[in-house]
């Protein structure tokens, strides 16, 4: 089941460099590089690696290609795929996940099967077509989505893998993984990010001696488990629930805590649609399902103040030790690094210079031969006129 998180990236500046001003717009600085060659051997090195994540060996050659028209992966997404930060029991990604599978261990005597190590190349049907995505869902379009090519994606949510367990038998399980969405980005966003879903199937006699009916077992169990992982996460905090819409589930609902003195989105989830359990093979049963970013989730429980800190390799952040339920004295954001966040309040010049960025980078990096590259991004305050 998917769920919106935070998403975002790094990018190295020279401090040395200086930047261009003007008062009206956010500031870009950009420099020739006259090492044509050292960054024709940085792309020989990704064409020869070979990488292996679920048991699927790829290649560059597999995922990124310059000569198909309906590819749109390029390198720098490339170069994410098999880093799994999700199985990294020390980065703050893993621990997340770790503490939210001790909940249902706990909760559900081990029932709930676990899987992070699926492939993140699945083919348009079960990214989409299997979880009852709409053929005209704005998800669908190359703007919003990396494709390999016509018929293949990286996921844009582990949902992509629920028909499949279904199908296979699974009726408990917890599916957590790297997703891709071609996004803007900020201190909030990044075009790689983390989700995990889960998915209880329940059979009739489950609800038959209750007294109500199928979809109403099944939404009230599902209240009762996700409000006892908020616990578990946070600690005793009022919540409320949000009737809401996924294509997948219906009814459907957002929990939100009320932490820090404000309302905070917590996850997505809902009944799973009949459709998605018939065509599973499940005519009798009913199923919750719901979805969460962990980035999201780490960055307030561990006051990461930025999310593409997860991604850094600065010792400063690296050696800081993260431990599920306290947070470190100093979250350091390494020198170096460009802050991408905007400091003008106007959302809609903020999203087009992020998307520009985003877009230039990633025509950047697909062009062997580029003469340049960039050295810094600043944005300042921008005082414009309405």
């Amino acid at each position: 089941m998917a769920a919106h998180p935070t998403h975002s990236t790094i990018f190295h500046t020279n401090p040395s460099q200086p930047l261009l001003h003007n008062p009206t717009f956010p500031c870009f600085a950009f420099s020739t590089s006259s090492s044509v060659a050292l960054r024709r051997r940085h792309f020989s090195s990704l064409a020869a690696s070979l990488l292996e994540v679920g048991g699927v060996k790829i290649s560059r050659d597999d995922v990124v290609r310059e000569s198909d028209p309906t590819n749109n992966v390029p390198d720098a997404i490339f170069s994410k795929l098999g880093m799994q930060l999700h199985r990294r029991d020390n980065h703050p990604i893993g621990i997340l996940k770790n503490a939210i599978y001790d909940y249902f261990d706990e909760s559900h005597g081990g029932k709930f099967v676990k899987f992070d190590d699926l492939c993140p190349i699945v083919d348009v049907k079960k990214n989409f077509d299997d979880v009852l995505v709409p053929d005209d869902h704005v998800s669908r379009s190359y703007n919003d989505t990396y494709y390999v090519d016509a018929s293949t994606v990286l996921r844009c949510h582990t949902s992509a893998h629920q028909a499949d367990l279904l199908r296979s038998g699974h009726t408990h399980f917890l599916v957590t993984g790297d997703v891709y969405r071609r996004d803007s980005i900020d201190s909030t966003h990044y075009p790689v990010f983390h989700q995990m879903e889960g998915v209880r199937v329940f059979s009739p006699d489950e609800w038959l001696a209750s007294g109500v009916d199928a979809t109403s077992y099944a939404a009230m169990d599902l209240k009762k488990t996700l409000e006892g992982l908020a616990q578990h996460l946070f600690g005793a905090v009022d919540m409320r629930w949000v009737d809401t819409y996924f294509p997948f589930t219906s009814p459907s609902f957002e929990l939100e805590i009320y932490f820090q003195e404000k309302w905070m989105e917590v996850l997505g989830c809902g009944v799973t649609e009949q459709e998605i359990l018939k065509r599973s093979g499940k005519i009798d049963n009913v199923a919750w399902a719901f979805g969460l970013g962990l980035e999201r989730l780490a960055m307030v429980l561990f006051e990461i103040p930025d999310i593409r800190l997860f991604w850094s390799t600065d010792q400063r952040f690296t050696s800081q030790v993260f431990t599920f339920g306290s947070v470190p004295l100093k979250t350091y954001l390494p020198d170096g690094d460009i802050d991408l966040t905007v400091l003008s309040e106007n959302q809609t010049l903020k999203d087009t210079w992020a998307t520009m960025l985003r877009d230039l980078l990633e025509r950047e990096e697909k062009s062997q031969t580029a003469e340049f590259r960039v050295k810094e991004v600043q944005y300042i305050q921008a005082e414009v006129s309405y």
